[in-house]
């Protein structure tokens, strides 16, 4: 196993490789309670008619069983310290726009999900990713990434109350002297003090402190001894294989936009991390990645699987920094983390404490981390600032991440070929650009 996993090489142990799986688990550890509180709307009374709640049993065992898969194949296939996950963004995603803006069932929505992974896998196979990833504007992809941040992060201002509807501003500052407004602030400010004082695991850690001191003040109600922590792994009967019976229902211009929306996340979301991992961990050659064929077919499989099982797109956690450094330099990394996620299956009775106000926190402090890519969009080229701008705003003015997506995409053709700038834009940004016209005609 050593020699597999290149421990000489990479100058690491079984000790420091297991230490470093551990804090990328706790490090990414929210998700397991944050995804089902996500997917299952969570604190959304009114759902769009035809559709119904998704069990969250169901989706906590999906999301662990979904990460502890996909991280195996990114540890024993690909060799990488990386784990996986649903990803924050696209579960949003999945949530709030498929399903409550669009009344898309959620049956169909994991179809799109599976769509988007055979896509995925098809693309890597063929080498044709490659190509996609060159065709997007840099500025684009930074655009979309802080975009989805700040819907992110709307959407836990408005779970916790922080932010309330109003008929004369639209929006307005919630009752802050309510207590379960208090506790959801609470939990973002202990959140802020953790990871400014560089605790790997803050978010997580933030989330455990708030939803103990919710139950110390008799905000939520505490377990009942050990059986209110630990029991039997829920069933993913509500949601396993729902994907395939419903696959027969993407077939619409609506649905290829999800479908588009997606994968083009996922694909960049992907590469970014990856990227950024391997480079921290001194993996990169000749500022090349390594494998990376096999690092994509790990992830574009794990949200097949994750599809097939319940969740929404699994991909590569950044978090996976945090493990690496700990040390963490070889895919048994990974394979320590993935153990971890299977053994959180058994802890499914924890869900009843994790209520929105204790979820909120962790999406706002998610969306701070992603807004970050702001700093790399060329604010001083207009013709970049107007669609990069458009995609950013609109995503939480609008609800919707594809309609963020949809008209940056539109504007970014017209502000470069006014500009005089045709021969940068790509073949494929003109494709994109009729499609999404083509999606405004037809959602209207």
């Amino acid at each position: 196993m050593k020699k597999y996993f290149r421990f000489e090489e990479l100058g690491t142990n079984y000790r420091t490789e297991f230490m470093a799986g551990l804090t990328t688990f706790l490090a990414m550890a929210y998700i397991l309670f944050v995804n089902p509180s996500t997917l299952s709307l969570e604190g959304v009374d009114q759902l769009p008619d035809g559709v119904t709640r998704m069990d969250q049993g169901a989706i906590f065992a999906a999301t662990a069983i979904a990460a502890a898969v996909g991280t195996l194949f990114m540890g024993i296939i690909a060799r990488y310290p990386i784990a996986l996950a649903p990803g924050m963004g696209l579960n949003a995603f999945f949530a709030y726009t498929v399903v409550l803006g669009y009344g898309i069932p959620w049956e169909t929505a994991l179809a799109g999900v599976l769509a988007s992974g055979l896509i995925f896998i098809v693309l890597t196979l063929t080498g044709i990713r490659e190509k996609i990833i060159n065709a997007i504007p840099a500025n684009l992809k930074m655009a979309v990434g802080a975009g989805i941040g700040l819907f992110i992060a709307f959407v836990g201002f408005q779970n916790a109350n922080i932010i309330v509807g109003d008929d004369a501003t639209l929006l307005a500052l919630g009752d802050l002297t309510s207590p379960t407004v208090m506790l959801a602030v609470f939990g973002v400010i202990i959140s802020v003090i953790l990871l400014t004082l560089g605790f790997k695991g803050g978010i997580f850690y933030g989330m455990v402190i708030t939803a103990i001191v919710g139950m110390i003040f008799g905000l939520i109600s505490p377990p009942q001894g050990l059986g209110g922590v630990v029991g039997e792994v829920p069933s993913l009967a509500p949601t396993f294989g729902q994907a395939f019976s419903h696959f027969g229902e993407i077939f619409t211009i609506e649905m290829l936009v999800v479908i588009l929306t997606f994968l083009f996340v996922d694909f960049f979301d992907t590469a970014g991390t990856l990227v950024a991992v391997a480079t921290q961990a001194g993996l990169m050659k000749d500022n090349k990645l390594p494998r990376a064929g096999k690092a994509l077919f790990a992830d574009s499989a794990a949200t097949v699987v994750g599809a097939s099982l319940g969740t929404s797109t699994t991909t590569s956690y950044v978090e996976s920094t945090a493990g690496v450094g700990a040390g963490g330099r070889s895919g048994f990394t990974a394979v320590v983390a993935a153990g971890f996620f299977l053994l959180a299956l058994f802890f499914s009775p924890l869900l009843s404490i994790v209520t929105s106000e204790v979820t909120a926190p962790a999406l706002i402090i998610v969306g701070v981390l992603m807004a970050s890519s702001l700093k790399s969009i060329e604010w001083d080229q207009f013709e970049i600032a107007v669609p990069a701008f458009l995609t950013v705003v609109t995503m939480p003015l609008t609800y919707s991440i594809a309609t963020g997506i949809a008209i940056g995409f539109i504007f970014y053709p017209i502000t470069m070929l006014l500009k005089g700038r045709a021969k940068e834009i790509h073949p494929i940004m003109y494709l994109l650009f009729v499609i999404f016209i083509l999606y405004f005609i037809f959602l209207n």
